[in-house]
């Protein structure tokens, strides 16, 4: 029976080479010098400290455009609310998305289900398997899934016959 499962799985080494090149360019860029603007990454939360929110959001787009060049989309990212820090400083935790969360997982499911297609789905951990008796149905499925418009990138992987 054809199935395939539906992830969202982020490379983190990715990520590490992508903040190695956004601390390269606010070192060289004209704007950041002198400041303390700096992102570091550890166990998959991304911590931005920056002079100011003018630098807070300078940074994000950067961020977001050396995560782009390598491939991986922007919706990973889940900004928390800065908080202040010493002076004007303001400091930002970012959590980088790994994996499908229950509730996301039961709004796909719910809403594969509400198209009436012949296939079944199944939450395992934090993936969904989908499984139907033609390949043709899985394939409606995943156009129908990319249509659902999320906010968090998913990837449809092994998908067998």
């Amino acid at each position: 029976m054809p199935s395939f499962d539906i992830v969202s799985k982020t490379d983190l080494a990715e990520v590490d080479n992508a903040i190695n090149n956004v601390m390269r360019e606010i070192g060289q860029r004209y704007d950041f010098k002198g400041s303390n603007s700096k992102i570091e990454h550890k166990d998959g939360v991304l911590t931005i400290d920056a002079d100011d929110d003018l630098k807070l959001k300078q940074m994000h787009e950067v961020l977001q455009g050396h995560l782009a060049k390598r491939g991986i989309d922007h919706g990973v990212l889940d900004y928390q609310s800065p908080e202040q820090a010493a002076g004007q400083a303001v400091r930002q935790t970012v959590n980088i998305r790994q994996g499908i969360d229950k509730e996301l997982g039961k709004k796909i499911v719910k809403d594969i289900k509400g198209t009436k297609m012949k296939v079944q789905v199944a939450i395992q951990g934090d993936e969904l398997r989908v499984t139907g008796k033609k390949r043709d149905d899985l394939q409606d499925v995943i156009s129908h899934v990319k249509g659902m418009k999320l906010e968090q990138p998913l990837q449809y992987v092994n998908f067998r016959d």
